[in-house]
Formats: C-alpha cells, sequence, structure tokens
C-alpha cells in the first residue's frame, strides 16, 4: 500500500502559493468592483434616507400635511433648533376659563374653534425639549368643505379673540395660569394677537390665524421674547401652500 506524501508544515507555512490561473483572477476582480459597486449604492442610500429623514417626510400636495412647515424650516423662522415634534389629527377638546366667555381665548385650537364639519385637520407642535420648552412653535389647520364654513369658523375665532382681555386657564391636569390677550392686527382673512402669561418671567404666545379658501390656518411662537416675526412668517409661508 503507498501512502501520498504528508506535507512539510514547516516549508508550507513559509512559502508563497503558486498564483491562480488567469481566469479565477479576472473573476476575482469582478467579484471586488461588484462589491465596490454595491457599497457605494448603499452608501448613497443611507445618506439620501437621512436627508430625506431632516426634511421631513414626503406629503402630496394640496393635504393638510403638505401645508405645515418642517422641523428644519420651523427651527430657521425661530431661530433654534426645535428638537422634539408632535402631530394629532383632531383638535382637543375645549379648554375650561374663567370667564367662560374667554373659551376662544384659552383654547383656540381646540373643539371651540375647529367645530363639527371638517373634512381634515392637522396639529403640529415643535419644541427645543420634550421637558422644558423654552421655544414651543403649533402649527395647525383645518379644512373644511366650503369657503362659507371656513369663513365662519374663522369669524368665531375672531370674535372670540376680540372678546377676551384677561383670563384663567384651567389645564387638562388641574394647573391654572392667568393670561393677558391683546389684538395686534386685523384684516381680511388675517389676525394677529399675542398671549401673555401673567408672572410668566416675559413667556407669551405670538400668534397669527389666516382664512384662505376653505382653510383656517394658525400659528404659535411661544417663548420669553418677542415671537411675531416668526409667527407671522410660518403663517404666511403655510397660507402660501394652501391650494
Amino acid at each position: 500500500m503507498t501512502h501520498e506524501a504528508e506535507p512539510d508544515h514547516a516549508g508550507a507555512q513559509g512559502a508563497q502559493p503558486a498564483p491562480p490561473p488567469a481566469g479565477i483572477r479576472t473573476r476575482r476582480r469582478r467579484a471586488l468592483v461588484l462589491a465596490a459597486l454595491v457599497l457605494v449604492v448603499l452608501v448613497g442610500s443611507v445618506v439620501w434616507w437621512r436627508w430625506s429623514a431632516d426634511d421631513g417626510p414626503r406629503v402630496v400636495a394640496g393635504t393638510v400635511q403638505a401645508t405645515v412647515l418642517t422641523s428644519r424650516e420651523v427651527s430657521g423662522a425661530v431661530g433654534t433648533t426645535l428638537n422634539t415634534e408632535t402631530r394629532v389629527s383632531e383638535p382637543a377638546p375645549s379648554t375650561q376659563a374663567d370667564p367662560p366667555g374667554c373659551s376662544v381665548a384659552v383654547g383656540p385650537a381646540t373643539t371651540v374653534v375647529y367645530q363639527r364639519g371638517w373634512t381634515a385637520f392637522l396639529s403640529v407642535v415643535h419644541q427645543d425639549s420634550d421637558t422644558v420648552a423654552e421655544h414651543t412653535v403649533t402649527q395647525t389647520v383645518g379644512r373644511y368643505a366650503t369657503g362659507a364654513r371656513a369663513g365662519e369658523v374663522f369669524d368665531a375665532l375672531t370674535d372670540g379673540i376680540n372678546a377676551c382681555t384677561n383670563a384663567v386657564r384651567k389645564a387638562p391636569g388641574g394647573e391654572t395660569s392667568r393670561w393677558a390677550y391683546q389684538v395686534d392686527s386685523t384684516a381680511a382673512g388675517a389676525l394677529a394677537w399675542t398671549a401673555t402669561q401673567d408672572q410668566g418671567g416675559g413667556w407669551a404666545c405670538y400668534r397669527e390665524a389666516r382664512l384662505k379658501a376653505s382653510t383656517v390656518l394658525q400659528t404659535a411662537v411661544c417663548q420669553a421674547g418677542d415671537g411675531r416675526s416668526a409667527a407671522r412668517t410660518l403663517a404666511d409661508r403655510m397660507a402660501g401652500r394652501v391650494k
């Protein structure tokens, strides 16, 4: 019986292997090139996805989702980075007010204003912190079946703001706060007012509302500083997106 010669382990460890045939080398090169191309595509996809996520979700033109600005756009208007975002698709219940006639002023984006009949609704809150925020921005959009119905809602908002100068607001959690309300400007289809918290260290909410076709939209920039310009800029840009 013959035995195959066992390899010389010491020699094999130091010896260089013979080069593979040309055909195998070509296939290896092709495989390496293909792997590199796949890596480039994957990296490009990750970069695109991150850019898309930062730029906000893709939405259909003409919808309420397309009317609101992205976090990046809102941050640019306010001048600070807003890291958190909360969205709701229906108005919150009305907020308790003292006197009761100030219910619109203490809750302009609630059901006391956006009454039954809206066909689409969206409210988005942006903050620089989800605990103690120094900047809070709210965008609210309500769409109705007709321009006449939207006009009634806008008139109710305007009348409610004009009717209230001071009120105690009772939050859903039971906390109360006192606010002063001042109308800054009114025009056809536009309203601007300021809500200032009593003993709030300068905290105020600068609000704008617009009536555009069958849509009633609002912006609110709340901060310890003047947010009028930012609120107006946001409202104008939102109104420009209404189809």
